[in-house]
């Protein structure tokens, strides 16, 4: 979710005004980057607690004062702050499974070492099970952000600030058919996810209640909303499926220099290159809307699979990574995979 925190750019491109068909070919050119798939990458986000009284919230300005300390370690992976204060890293490329492995491992161990000397560490859980949201940043991104998700009940808040989860990327695959090819691997990332969410389900508890769910993070998710975070039809092609969608999907809002930004409801982005009002979208209200849809595969060149809760233990997020890796990376674990699923999704 991190990506939400781009403001955009200031080329001159980007402030230029974008009509509807010039929207949709520009998400038709930079939602699928194709070719034989060589690199992997995962995004780790983690709840942070005190490791002496787990069962307190960490105070704000306590965690301002570590993550002050945690920005300065030379990182290899990126390392940004959700809204609720919890801690991603976000992996470069890997050009293989080990590599992507020794280098979040390493930087892990120094997050944790820094965290650890403010007596404070990571807890590998897909929803805090005791704590209600509380929203650590503040900023016009998220004033608007809570306005828009508190439309459709608490789950938006419980997202922003109170779940964490291991996203993997894979690469989006070559033009052509079979168990490589961009458009299998797509229909795969979704029907394979929810076997995923099952697999690797981590978040049961809900202010120390049970909710029902085993994945309450995946519960959540389902309550703000299919226009915000649900999947396309898997039953067309996947760039003009997914295009089709981001268009139709409701703008979050529409970003100003100064003052509150605002939250317009039921405004989709095709309607907004229709109407320009409030005023004429840019190639960065673009950019920045793509980045407010949390579906659970989310097309950004690569394929970034959003349905993981995240992992127990200190090295419990290396499973799903390999796991997501040899399913989609190894031609014949993928055939494999894909028989096995596609009953299931024939079923449903």
């Amino acid at each position: 979710m991190s990506d939400i925190q781009s403001d955009g750019g200031d080329c001159t491109e980007h402030r230029t005004a974008v009509t509807e068909d010039e929207a949709e070919a520009l998400i038709r050119g930079i939602c699928f980057k194709t070719g034989p798939p060589r690199t992997l990458g995962v995004e780790l986000e983690w709840l942070v607690h005190s490791l002496e009284l787990p069962q307190l919230p960490v105070t704000p300005e306590r965690l301002e004062a570590a993550y002050a300390r945690v920005r300065t370690l030379p990182l290899a992976s990126a390392l940004t702050v959700e809204p609720g204060g919890q801690l991603e890293l976000s992996s470069p490329p890997a050009a293989s499974l080990m590599e992507c492995v020794d280098t979040v491992s390493a930087d892990l161990d120094a997050v944790r070492t820094a965290l650890a000397e403010d007596g404070l560490g990571l807890a590998g859980l897909g929803h805090d099970p005791r704590h209600p949201p509380r929203r650590f940043l503040r900023a016009p991104r998220y004033d608007a952000m809570e306005t828009c998700l508190d439309r459709t009940g608490p789950a938006g808040r419980h997202m922003m600030c109170s779940s964490a989860s291991v996203q993997v990327c894979v690469d989006a695959g070559h033009e052509e058919p079979g168990p490589l090819g961009h458009t299998r691997r797509w229909w795969l990332a979704h029907q394979l996810g929810a076997v995923l969410v099952a697999a690797f389900a981590n978040s049961p508890l809900v202010g120390l209640r049970r909710t029902g769910w085993r994945s309450s993070r995946q519960l959540m998710w389902m309550e703000i909303g299919p226009g915000r975070a649900g999947a396309p039809p898997l039953d067309g092609e996947p760039r003009a499926a997914w295009a089709r969608h981001a268009l139709d999907a409701p703008v979050m809002c529409v970003r100003r220099d100064g003052g509150p930004w605002e939250v317009p409801e039921g405004l989709t982005f095709r309607e907004w290159t229709r109407s320009r009002s409030p005023r004429p979208p840019t190639r960065a209200d673009l950019d920045y809307h793509l980045s407010t849809l949390f579906p659970p595969v989310r097309p950004r060149g690569h394929l970034e699979l959003r349905m993981i809760d995240a992992q127990p233990g200190t090295d419990g997020w290396l499973v799903p990574l390999a796991v997501t890796a040899a399913l989609f990376d190894d031609p014949q674990a993928a055939e494999t995979a894909y028989r096995a699923v596609k009953p299931l999704a024939e079923r449903a």
